[in-house]
């Protein structure tokens, strides 16, 4: 057992679900939120996972759980980070040590694992509206339910959570918002929203300004969300306010573990750490390759230095996307929009407009947040936004809400875009460097979250010089005699790996396709009047990707060949590790290594 029982009597121990929390005395509950951090942190620190948020909301986790009938009551949480407390109260707590494993518990909220959750999440700012719709629905079907909203003040500042209040301030839904204000979301929350929630707090603000009373709502607090007699207290009075609610607590991310209160950027998701000390494991990083993330971040800060018109955005992930560096090296050319993917987007198109050279710098799943922006404000235009869409591909354990394998399929039929996958990063250095030069177009330029493939010791930045790469120019990696094996991006280098063990590999000829749009006719042309068989892979689904984009061209020019297309297949892939994920859809070494022994 990873927990091991620290109090004199072992409450948790005891409580499987809500009813059994209920039996419990308000008094004993602030000895449950003691015992129930450390089954987390236990737990986390071993298996790793996403820390400093669910510490934040243990006493609100319990409050609400304690007070309102879930799950009758309909209770949803923003992104869903900050919930592992709520799966451990839900039935899970001897399963929750399998969280983002392979078969094992999904690391957010997921309607298929629970009834206690009630709506999927991972992406932030869907709460409000989507516990509105449940309210909605509840009034239709003369339903006396209670419907909860729980979201963060990184969260609450992103469009769509406006727009949910909005709709519900004139509605008589049943509906309570509570506002977990921390001051942070991955990293610290910005913009004026953010400066008003302080002033709140700190009481400069008159409470006839208040916003949220002025969208209707039964606005209350600010009140200290690790006090469980004054959470108790309102949420028990918010109980019989008919209407809209809005209900404002003050929380500390981390709260219970010293390191992750002291710092609660690299606490929420630290990694295996030492569960007494709360020290991180150190990782030894000599010689390893590069984090794509960082070539990025240095490349830019290196192109920024000799181009005044280089810009950064990235919708509140300036950490995970490394423009953390360039907003150090130059604070007035780098923006932390927030988590607003959209504003983001169209932010960076009116600066093109006015001859800027924008790199935005976006997850790849979220950009999905931003489509018709990317397609209405930025292509349609021809504004040559550059677009970085980080963790590209399998993301691993954060599972289907993360997996950035959409990109391809839903950019490459967009007219004016162009689309290029780096093998390695060198060749993101280049992309980055060509697309600074000035292109006609917008570009993506997707790459996977994790490391490249030279280490340390062989990839200097910025002792590395550039090189302008071709736009839409493929290369031939190796020769062969047989079939032709066409790969996008870093999965290339699978393929690399499997033709240094196969037998025949002297009949299978490897292409590095970097730009799936536009795609090297001329090359495919040769190919096709030189290979019987032509395989496709991509880490990204199957259907409308690249290896779809490689048949099109075939089926435009009568080409009979044998083409099989590899890559992402119909489905959404749970969480896992990449190597695993991989496996599943068969694009890993060794079931490369088998395809190519047969063919």
């Amino acid at each position: 057992m990873l927990y091991i029982c620290y109090m004199s009597e072992n409450l948790l121990q005891n409580i499987n679900n809500p009813s059994d929390l209920k039996k419990l005395e308000p008094s004993q509950l602030p000895q449950l939120a003691k015992e129930l951090r450390d089954f987390i942190i236990d737990v986390v620190s071993v298996k790793e996972g996403h820390l400093g948020a669910s510490l934040g909301v243990i006493e609100l986790t319990i409050a609400l759980h304690y007070v309102f009938d879930t799950p009758n009551d309909l209770l949803v949480w923003d992104v869903g980070h900050q919930a592992y407390g709520h799966k451990i109260l839900t039935e899970r707590k001897d399963i929750f040590h399998t969280n983002r494993q392979l078969g094992g518990i999904s690391g957010f909220p997921k309607r298929s694992e629970s009834v206690y959750d009630t709506f999927g999440v991972g992406h932030s700012s869907t709460s409000i509206s989507a516990a509105l719709g449940m309210a909605i629905a509840s009034q239709l079907k003369s339903e006396n339910k209670h419907h909860i909203a729980v979201i963060g003040d990184a969260s609450i500042a992103s469009g769509m959570a406006f727009e949910g209040l909005n709709h519900a301030g004139v509605t008589d839904a049943n509906l309570l918002v509570i506002l977990n204000d921390n001051a942070i979301g991955i990293d610290p929350s910005v913009g004026a929203l953010k400066n008003y929630l302080t002033s709140v707090k700190e009481g400069k603000n008159p409470k006839q300004n208040n916003m949220i009373k002025s969208l209707n709502f039964d606005y209350s607090g600010p009140i200290d969300g690790h006090d469980f007699e004054a959470l108790i207290s309102e949420l028990e009075r918010l109980k019989k306010v008919k209407g809209p609610k809005f209900l404002h607590i003050i929380t500390t991310k981390g709260k219970g573990l010293q390191q992750a209160e002291e710092d609660q950027v690299k606490y929420h998701a630290p990694g295996k750490f030492d569960k007494t000390t709360g020290e991180i494991h150190p990782k030894s990083e000599e010689n390893l390759p590069p984090k794509f993330q960082d070539v990025f971040g240095w490349t830019l800060v290196e192109l920024a230095t000799n181009n005044p018109k280089i810009i950064g955005i990235t919708p509140a992930m300036p950490s995970g996307s490394s423009l953390k560096f360039m907003m150090d090296a130059f604070p007035d050319r780098a923006f932390d929009v927030g988590i607003a993917e959209q504003h983001a987007v169209t932010l960076a198109a009116g600066m093109a407009t006015q001859g800027m050279v924008v790199f935005c710098n976006i997850y790849s799943t979220f950009l999905q947040r931003a489509y018709d922006q990317v397609i209405h404000d930025v292509a349609l235009q021809n504004l040559p936004v550059i677009f970085c869409l980080d963790r590209a591909g399998l993301v691993g354990e954060d599972g289907a809400t993360h997996h950035g394998v959409f990109d391809l399929a839903y950019l490459r039929c967009i007219p004016n875009m162009i689309i290029y996958a780096p093998k390695d990063e060198i060749d993101l250095r280049n992309i980055l460097y060509t697309a600074s030069l000035g292109l006609h177009h917008p570009i993506a330029i997707r790459y996977p979250r994790g490391r490249g493939k030279f280490s340390n010791s062989k990839f200097k930045i910025p002792n590395s010089k550039f090189e302008k790469i071709e736009i839409g120019k493929a290369h031939l990696l190796k020769s062969g005699t047989k079939i032709a094996v066409l790969s996008t991006g870093f999965i290339g280098n699978n393929v690399d790996l499997t033709l240094d063990k196969v037998s025949n590999a002297d009949e299978i000829a490897h292409y590095d396709f970097g730009f799936v749009k536009p795609l090297d006719e001329k090359l495919l042309h040769e190919i096709f009047n030189s290979y019987d068989t032509i395989i496709t892979i991509e880490d990204g689904v199957i259907k409308g990707g690249f290896g779809s984009g490689i048949i099109e061209f075939a089926s435009e020019n009568n080409y009979k060949n044998t083409i099989k297309t590899l890559g992402i297949p119909d489905d959404f892939i749970e969480h896992g590790t990449v190597e695993e994920l991989q496996q599943i859809c068969k694009i890993d070494v060794k079931s490369l290594e088998k395809l190519f022994s047969t063919i």
